[in-house]
């Protein structure tokens, strides 16, 4: 491997909602890589994105980008915190890009307060998924209300 390709990294950058998206926080992301990238002088050769849950396996942007690395079109992946990769699952993607010659690294030491919300957002997915599968689309509305609500007043407190 020749000098240029051991500096050549990816960007990957995920928000789980659109509303999100609007607000500009895909843009932060992606902003904050490219300054660090720039600061350890590593040169970009991609940028990934997606709007969806890190509990979502099916992402474009994800897809795309394993792909690449897959293809060696890249040694090193910069993503802000692990959850921006994966919300479960994470050790599996380090463990394949790994073996395709790509190391992760994450360029923040601590989560934002946002990725609390996001995680109590995707808890809220997975129960309103699981009970909706064994009480029927209006059980799993109705936990899911009632589940928002005791999040809610835990919150309160």
């Amino acid at each position: 491997m020749n000098e240029t390709e051991a500096d050549a990294v990816a960007l990957y950058a995920r928000v789980s909602t659109k509303k999100e998206a609007d607000a500009g926080d895909i843009e932060r992301q992606l902003e904050r890589l490219r300054a660090y990238a720039g600061e350890k002088r590593y040169r970009v050769v991609a940028e990934y994105t997606d709007v969806a849950s890190g509990l979502n396996q099916k992402r474009r942007g994800l897809d795309r980008m394993l792909k690449a690395a897959e293809q060696g079109e890249f040694k090193r992946l910069l993503i802000e915190y692990p959850d921006r990769l994966a919300r479960f699952g994470f050790d599996y993607l380090e463990r394949h890009l790994k073996f395709c010659g790509v190391e992760i690294e994450v360029i923040s030491p601590k989560e934002p307060e946002e990725a609390h919300a996001e995680l109590v957002q995707d808890l809220l997915a997975i129960v309103t998924s699981f009970s909706a599968r064994i009480y029927g689309a209006r059980g799993g509305r109705k936990i899911r209300q009632g589940f928002q609500e005791l999040m809610h007043r835990v919150r309160e407190e």
